[in-house]
């Protein structure tokens, strides 16, 4: 264990040479009696999974086109999330499946909260997107996505997307650039 240097003693005060323990606010306090820190704050005392888990909990309240939609955010990690989404009446196109662009956001979602996911940042940079089956009225989707490369502030995430039985109804890529020194919950 480190030895630590020694303090030097504080010059009195009229207030602090009259009270008996003046030299106990030399004394350096425990830690325990230290505020604690934000949970939202990524540290030394937080997990990787802890620090995924703060950044959903601080960036879902404030994500109103994710909740418009109804979108659950089912999981998360470090690099990964998974979230789910119900296809409503008001989600269908004139072909009466779910319109394309309401599953690219679910999944573009998804990738948000994946890319976010250490605390950092993190906008897409851009994103390509296959519709490969349609979803209809009743379906609920499931959008996986996976850090593919994370290095410097850029990233690539794939995102897969399937109906309740596990077909595919879409994949998605995302490129993501992190702004530098910025939380993405949290001061």
């Amino acid at each position: 264990m480190p030895t630590q240097p020694a303090r030097r003693p504080r010059p009195a005060s009229p207030a602090s040479s009259a009270s008996p323990t003046a030299d106990a606010d030399l004394k350096p306090v425990p830690r325990a009696q230290h505020a604690p820190r934000s949970r939202v704050t990524p540290s030394a005392r937080l997990s990787p999974q802890e620090v995924a888990e703060s950044v959903r909990d601080g960036m879902f309240p404030n994500d109103r086109a994710t909740r418009a939609l109804g979108v659950e955010i089912l999981a998360i990690g470090p690099g990964s999330a998974t979230a789910s989404m119900a296809v409503r009446d008001d989600m269908l196109n004139g072909h009466d499946i779910c319109h394309g662009g309401l599953i690219t956001t679910l999944a573009d979602s998804t990738f948000a909260f994946a890319c976010n996911s250490y605390n950092e940042l993190t906008v897409a940079s851009g994103f390509a997107v296959d519709f490969l089956a349609p979803a209809r009225l009743g379906d609920t989707l499931t959008a996986r996505c996976v850090e593919v490369s994370r290095s410097g502030r850029t990233g690539v995430y794939d995102v897969e997307v399937v109906n309740q039985r596990g077909e595919r109804v879409a994949v998605f890529r995302g490129r993501s650039y992190t702004v530098k020194g910025k939380p993405a919950v949290g001061a």
